[in-house]
């Protein structure tokens, strides 16, 4: 689903205040849980170190997240670190987003002769397919044809 500039910045509000609360430095990733019929939302966990979304974030945005992270964990102040993608601006800049990304489980059980295939509790993914739309159908559709 996407976002309505007033759920946007709700969120946003929420994991700015969570990140000041934890004392966060560098990468943090909250995942919500958000009733589209009103305004209640629940954290679902937040993560505050890299993880194997953060690669299709930085992809997503055009925002080098690991690069940051490692920079801040060295104590450089963001408006000090330069942007590795421009080389120019600096890192201190939210990136815009006019678009929605989907990122879903990769399922190649043609590579796995004897392995069931059902889906269950346990990760059977071989990988993640991330696809991009302007809204959620679309960028969906997308990745269910990679």
């Amino acid at each position: 689903q996407t976002l309505s500039n007033r759920e946007y910045n709700l969120l946003r509000r929420t994991a700015i205040n969570v990140i000041r609360h934890f004392g966060v430095v560098g990468e943090c990733n909250i995942q919500y849980a958000l009733n589209p019929y009103s305004e209640d939302y629940y954290i679902i966990e937040v993560n505050a170190r890299l993880s194997r979304s953060s690669a299709l974030a930085s992809k997503a945005t055009g925002y080098p997240l690991a690069y940051v992270a490692a920079k801040l964990a060295l104590g450089i102040p963001l408006p000090k670190i330069k942007n590795s993608v421009t080389g120019v601006t600096t890192a201190c800049f939210e990136p815009s987003l006019d678009y929605c990304v989907v990122k879903i489980p990769r399922w190649d059980l043609s590579k796995f002769s004897r392995v069931s295939t059902k889906i269950g509790s346990s990760m059977k993914s071989v990988g993640e397919v991330m696809a991009i739309g302007r809204k959620f159908e679309e960028a969906f559709q997308k990745a269910l044809r990679m």
